[in-house]
């Protein structure tokens, strides 16, 4: 298991921005692949970026690029989602999970998830 514990959650109006963290308690977190995950009531759970262990190109789904950038720092075991310009649609619970394989975009490669924190934007 590895555990993760998201936080940075809340609310927030329309154009507003949220910095959601994932924290590892995991002392190899640093070769560990990352990603961001959102599910919004009655939906399935949905892509929104993810970054290799290595920090360099983080890859964003469509709906969220140019607004969401994704960071780690693995001197902290952290892994960040800066959501800038929330929009209504953004609103979901926000999960990271991490895969000790290969990067995807598909939840089913991924090994460990978090709790999830709840985002939700109002217009």
């Amino acid at each position: 298991q590895v555990p993760l514990v998201e936080s940075g959650g809340g609310k927030v109006q329309a154009g507003g921005s949220l910095r959601l963290s994932c924290a590892a308690s995991e002392r190899t977190f640093s070769t560990y692949n990352m990603a961001w995950f959102r599910q919004a009531p009655g939906k399935e759970r949905e892509f929104v970026g993810r970054i290799p262990w290595t920090g360099n190109t983080p890859y964003y789904a469509d709906s969220v690029k140019g607004r969401f950038t994704i960071s780690r720092d693995n001197a902290k075991n952290t892994v960040y989602l800066q959501m800038n310009s929330l929009k209504p649609e953004d609103t979901a619970v926000y999960y990271c999970a991490v895969s000790r394989t290969i990067a995807t975009t598909r939840a089913r490669d991924y090994d460990y998830w978090g709790q999830g924190t709840q985002v939700t934007v109002s217009s």
